[in-house]
């Protein structure tokens, strides 16, 4: 399965502010016009066709200020509240997301803490996914529990009856993600959202590994979609962001309890970044995807490899789920060869054209070996607790010269086949 053709009709209802209304009719709009313009406005001073970067704090008042809402985030007034390249990524990512509205954060952690700041209160209960991030995993068992006295459970997202037996009558918020980082798990986000929606809970989805148009959570019923920005939407690996995207009401109360008043903002300059990063979306996540579903299908064939854990292998566990709720399997998995943490760091080592560091969605494909230590690692399968595993984010590279490299590091590693 690879990514939908971009230049059949993907339209959007709207594109946002910052758009030439006179160029744009939104509703024949595809998807790869919408990545190159929402957002996007000419430069009333310069007539430059992009939005520039605006390296300011402050925004000129009009002569009378007396109405103006020192909170307000709809107009440039401050950067803390809005900026000008904040406001036109914010229009992208709603245009993208088909949803009213996003606010941009400085990390998608920042995003993350944002949706649990806002809709999350002392006696609360959320429920959690039992394989996520370590960002939500240690916010829910340490500091918002231990500081706020919010209540969490993690429960197995693929078991439907055990989060429905999960809910309880405080219970107002779901978090899961699309895909788990780092077990690749699936969740069936429409089956989440009903059991949440009928206890009056939200639902917020990760859906980082996977973004648009490799899926749209809200279309599925989520309330919320969290992005880190940093990832496959920037896409290069040269600035951080987060974001979170849903319907005005939800996302104006996360700018004025979360945005404003906490200031966890991003800069004028990673906001630009990210904006001209997303414009290439659609076409990177087409090569990302090809290339893995061709390097899992290689690793999954090697004697040497222990397991490969993604989506796209009519192998993995929830492979159905993925092909009827995805445009795509995306562009990660997780696999070990076969030895202990010093074989898998050999391997690594071994490696030429892939990069061993942290993050994912880049342009350059990046490997981290995990090992089998920490309290997260309990609810992984089996396989990820015997071997301890490789996160592999799969880049823009070609794929011949990515299967070359795993070859050539396992044949490094263990001898030729």
């Amino acid at each position: 399965m690879t990514v939908p053709d971009a230049a059949h009709p993907d339209t959007d209802p709207a594109l946002g502010t910052g758009t030439r209304p006179d160029k744009h009719d939104a509703g024949t709009l595809g998807l790869l016009t919408q990545a190159v313009h929402a957002g996007n406005a000419i430069d009333a001073g310069s007539g430059a066709v992009r939005t520039p970067i605006i390296m300011a704090n402050s925004y000129a008042l009009p002569d009378d200020p007396s109405q103006i809402s020192w909170s307000g985030t709809d107009v440039p007034l401050y950067t803390r509240n809005s900026g000008a390249n904040q406001l036109g990524l914010q229009a992208k990512l709603a245009a993208l997301e088909r949803a009213e509205d996003a606010v941009v954060l400085g990390s998608g952690v920042a995003a993350l803490h944002a949706v649990y700041f806002t809709f999350l209160r002392s006696g609360d209960h959320a429920i959690i996914a039992d394989v996520s991030y370590e960002a939500p995993f240690k916010l829910f068992t340490e500091l918002l529990t231990e500081k706020y006295g919010i209540e969490a459970s993690f429960v197995d997202m693929s078991d439907l009856d055990a989060v429905r037996a999960g809910i309880r009558p405080n219970t107002k918020l779901v978090h899961i993600e699309a895909i788990a980082n780092p077990t690749t798990k699936v969740t069936d986000v429409a089956a989440v959202a009903a059991i949440a929606h009928e206890a009056g809970a939200l639902l917020s989805v990760d859906s980082t590994f996977t973004p648009p148009p490799l899926f749209r959570p809200i279309e599925h019923g989520a309330d919320l979609v969290v992005h880190s920005l940093t990832k496959y939407i920037n896409g290069h690996g040269d600035a951080m962001g987060g974001a979170v995207i849903g319907s005005r009401a939800l996302i104006q109360r996360i700018k004025k309890e979360a945005m404003v008043d906490v200031g966890g903002v991003i800069s004028p300059f990673n906001a630009w970044l990210i904006m001209r990063g997303s414009v290439t979306l659609p076409l990177r996540l087409r090569q990302h995807v090809a290339s893995a579903e061709r390097i899992a299908a290689f690793l999954a064939a090697d004697p040497r490899v222990a397991y490969v854990s993604y989506p796209g292998l009519p192998s993995h566990p929830q492979h159905g789920l993925a092909a009827s709720q995805f445009g795509g399997f995306g562009a990660m998995m997780a696999f070990a060869v076969r030895g202990d943490g010093d074989v898998q760091n050999r391997f690594v080592a071994n490696l030429r054209v892939i990069t061993s560091a942290v993050s994912l969605g880049h342009d350059e494909s990046l490997i981290v070996h995990v090992g089998t230590e920490g309290a997260r690692v309990a609810a992984y399968p089996a396989e990820f607790r015997e071997w301890g595993h490789l996160r592999f984010s799969v880049g823009l590279e070609e794929a011949d010269d990515l299967i070359a490299d795993l070859r050539g590091a396992l044949d490094a590693t263990f001898g030729p086949l």
